[in-house]
């Protein structure tokens, strides 16, 4: 059943239309309202919006672009599905991805974006269980948003939102389960970011993400493998030469 917020018509909105539109199905996707494979029929999805089916048809072409959609010739658009090999790459190449954000934030030690980050996770540790898929995907979405400021590389910071948003659709589903879980290995993460222990930092930052991994169903047996693989012994922390 669609939610209040949802049922209201997006036609009215005074924000770009083809943004709102498809922020509105791509929620509708994390929250698994949609399931993995399940048709994005334009029609129906143009008279649940109240708006034509142009920014609908545009909105999935950019949830495409994304790897959240996917469209075929005569069959249309369906939410992407992934194979346990494909699960498995992604989350090596985003936890390898993660790790080099945290070692570059760790490094950079820019004072502003470290007191953000700390400022994320305090409200972050503040999270519930029971919260709405939706927002603890927004609020995961920002913390490692971040973490990529701080990092400040532009290129790894667009190679990374766009297998966040991948990993969204694979982790969102069972986010609720380990949502405290997520939070205290954001909070890891960032002390060793602040004490400048860059390795320890890399090392945490792509533990969390093959943690998520390890998280999923049975099904997905290749990524946790893959996690399990990655659990090793945690090294000392170590202070940034010079930190205070």
């Amino acid at each position: 059943m669609i939610s209040e917020v949802r049922l209201e018509k997006l036609g009215a909105s005074h924000a770009p239309l083809n943004k709102v539109v498809m922020n509105a199905i791509r929620e509708r996707i994390l929250s698994g309202e949609f399931a993995p494979g399940e048709r994005l029929v334009e029609a129906k999805l143009s008279d649940e919006l109240g708006v034509s089916r142009m920014p609908v048809r545009e909105a999935l072409r950019a949830l495409a672009a994304e790897g959240v959609v996917t469209i075929e010739p005569r069959r249309g658009a369906t939410v992407t599905t992934f194979s346990d090999e494909q699960i498995r790459e992604i989350v090596e190449v985003r936890a390898t991805l993660e790790a080099l954000n945290a070692k570059l934030a760790a490094k950079r030690h820019d004072k502003q974006q470290l007191a953000r980050l700390e400022q994320i996770v305090a409200a972050g540790a503040k999270v519930a269980e029971g919260t709405d898929p939706a927002q603890l995907h927004e609020d995961n979405a920002s913390f490692h948003e971040a973490l990529a400021s701080a990092a400040d590389n532009s290129v790894l910071r667009d190679l990374v939102r766009s297998l966040r948003e991948r990993t969204a659709l694979i982790f969102a589903p069972h986010s609720k389960k380990r949502a405290r879980e997520n939070w205290e290995e954001h909070a890891a993460i960032v002390r060793a970011v602040v004490a400048g222990d860059a390795e320890l930092a890399g090392l945490l930052a792509a533990r969390h993400v093959h943690a998520a991994a390890q998280a999923l169903p049975a099904g997905a047996a290749a990524a946790r493998e893959q996690a399990d693989a990655a659990s090793e012994p945690e090294p000392r922390p170590r202070r940034r030469s010079g930190a205070r």
